[in-house]
C-alpha cells in the first residue's frame, strides 16, 4: 500500500512540474508576444507622429514661404492701435496668411512690431512672412512712433490739403510741396512727366489719417492717392468705361460737384454738367460751363464777389471762355460727389443757382433761370 501511495505522489508531482513548465512557458510566450506588440505599437506611434509633424511643419513652411497661395493682391491698413496679434488678423483676413498664430510666433522672434509702420499698403499672397513684414516697413516710423491724426475735408485742392498737413506736424509745406510735384507715385493715373501740382488734384482723398509726425513727406501723401485707388473698385471702374469718359474727366466732373453742391443735390449738378458737355442743339453757350468754382482755382488769392474782369480772365480753368472741362480736377472730391460723377440723374436741367434757403434751384431754360436771379429769392 506504501508503494502505491508513493508511485502515486510521484505521478502527481511529476504531472504538476510539468504543468508548471507549461505555464512558464506559455507566460514566456505571451510575454515576448506582448513585448513584440509594444515595439510594433511604438514603432506605429513614432510613424504617425513623426507624419503628423512632417505634415504640420509642410504646412507651416507652405504659410510661411508661401507656396500654392491663390493669387490675392489687395491693401491693409496699420495704424498706430494694431499690434502683431491684430496685424496678423488683418492678415488673416485677408487671405495672406493662414495660420495667425505662427505669423504672431515669426513676428516676435523677428521683432516685427518695431520695423511695420503705420500707412496703407499693397500686398499679395505672393509674399512670404519676411516680404509681408518687409512690405510694411515705414522709413518715418513705427507702431511706437509719435502720431497725429488729420481729417481732410472734402473739396480740399491740394494746396490746401499740404497746409492743414504741415500746421499738424507731419512735415513742413516745403517738402509736402516738393514731393507732391517730383516724387514717383506709381499710379497709372498720376501725370508722371508733369510737375505741377495739378498732378495730384482728384487724388488725394478726403478722409481721416494717421500720420507720424514728421512723416517722410512722399509716404503721406501716397495714403491718400492708395486711399482714392481703394475707393475706385472694380465696380466704379466699370462705371468708369462703360460712361465713355476717362478716369480723369470723371474725377474732374466730381471736383466740380464737389465745389458746387450743397449738399444734397450731387446728382442734380452732376445732370446740369453732363447736359452741357452733351448739348448738340442751338444753345451754343450750353457746352461752357460757366461754374464759377474752376475759375476761382484758376485765381486762389481772390476775394470777394467774381466780376466781369475776373470772367475775362485768360486761364484754361476759366469755362466761361472755354467749353467743355477744366485741364485737370480742381479740388479733391468725397466718395458722394465720385459716385454722383458716374450715377447722374436723368433731367432736362441746363442752369442752377443758390436760393436764399441754401438750396440749388435748378431750370432747363435760360429764361426761368433768369427769372429765378431777379427775384428775391437769389441768394446773389
Amino acid at each position: 500500500m506504501s508503494d502505491y501511495k508513493n508511485d502515486e505522489t510521484a505521478r502527481w508531482d511529476a504531472a504538476q512540474v510539468k504543468a508548471d513548465e507549461e505555464r512558464r512557458a506559455a507566460e514566456q510566450h505571451h510575454r515576448r508576444k506582448r513585448r513584440r506588440f509594444n515595439w510594433l505599437a511604438y514603432l506605429l506611434f513614432v510613424v504617425v507622429s513623426s507624419a503628423i509633424l512632417a505634415g504640420c511643419g509642410w504646412l507651416l513652411i507652405n504659410d510661411f514661404c508661401s507656396f500654392n497661395k491663390q493669387n490675392v493682391t489687395t491693401t491693409v491698413e496699420i495704424t498706430s492701435e494694431d499690434n502683431l496679434g491684430s496685424i496678423a488678423a488683418k492678415l488673416h483676413d485677408a487671405g495672406l496668411v493662414k495660420y495667425k498664430w505662427f505669423f504672431r510666433l515669426f513676428g516676435t522672434v523677428d521683432k516685427a512690431e518695431s520695423k511695420i509702420g503705420i500707412g496703407s499698403y499693397e500686398l499679395n499672397s505672393s509674399m512670404d512672412y519676411v516680404a509681408l513684414v518687409n512690405a510694411m516697413h515705414n522709413a518715418s516710423g513705427n507702431l511706437n512712433a509719435e502720431t497725429v491724426k488729420v481729417t481732410i475735408p472734402e473739396g480740399y485742392t491740394v494746396s490746401q490739403i499740404i497746409a492743414l498737413l504741415a500746421k499738424n506736424g507731419v512735415n513742413t509745406a516745403e517738402a509736402l510741396t516738393q514731393a507732391a510735384q517730383t516724387a514717383n507715385f506709381d499710379y497709372t493715373f498720376i501725370d508722371k512727366d508733369s510737375q505741377e501740382l495739378s498732378r495730384l488734384e482728384g487724388y488725394l482723398f478726403p478722409d481721416t489719417y494717421e500720420f507720424y509726425v514728421n512723416e517722410k513727406p512722399a509716404s503721406a501723401l501716397s495714403r491718400l492717392i492708395s486711399n482714392f485707388d481703394r475707393k475706385m473698385d472694380t465696380t466704379r471702374l466699370a462705371q468708369v468705361q462703360s460712361s465713355g469718359y476717362t478716369l480723369k474727366q470723371i474725377v474732374t466732373v466730381a471736383s466740380l460737384i464737389e465745389k458746387e453742391t450743397d449738399g444734397t443735390d450731387q446728382a442734380k449738378i452732376a445732370s446740369v454738367i453732363y447736359n452741357r458737355l452733351s448739348d448738340s442743339g442751338s444753345h451754343g453757350t450750353y457746352k461752357k460751363l460757366q461754374i464759377d468754382a474752376s475759375l476761382l482755382y484758376a485765381l486762389p488769392d481772390h476775394t470777394g464777389a467774381i466780376t466781369k474782369a475776373d470772367k475775362d480772365t485768360n486761364s484754361p480753368y476759366n469755362l466761361y471762355k472755354n467749353a467743355g472741362l477744366p485741364p485737370t480736377p480742381i479740388a479733391n472730391p468725397g466718395i458722394a460727389s465720385i459716385d454722383a460723377a458716374l450715377q447722374p440723374e436723368t433731367t432736362d436741367y441746363y442752369y442752377y443757382a443758390l436760393g436764399k434757403d441754401g438750396v440749388h434751384h435748378f431750370f432747363a431754360t435760360y429764361d426761368e433761370h433768369v427769372t429765378f436771379v431777379n427775384s428775391d429769392q437769389y441768394a446773389g
